[in-house]
């Protein structure tokens, strides 16, 4: 059920293309620096627990 979109059909659906790409883009990046910040955090405290 897809709307008539006219002569902007073009335009309108790579405007979602590139949004939704963005969207996963920041979604991928925030992931993959949750999991690089925390393993940094397991090392500092593994550390700390180590030198007291």
């Amino acid at each position: 059920m897809m709307p008539d979109l006219g002569k902007y059909a073009d335009a309108v659906l790579g405007s979602y293309a590139v949004s939704i790409a963005l969207i996963v883009l920041l979604v991928a990046v925030s992931v993959w620096r949750a999991r690089r910040v925390r393993a940094e955090l397991a090392r500092i405290e593994e550390r700390i627990k180590k030198h007291g």
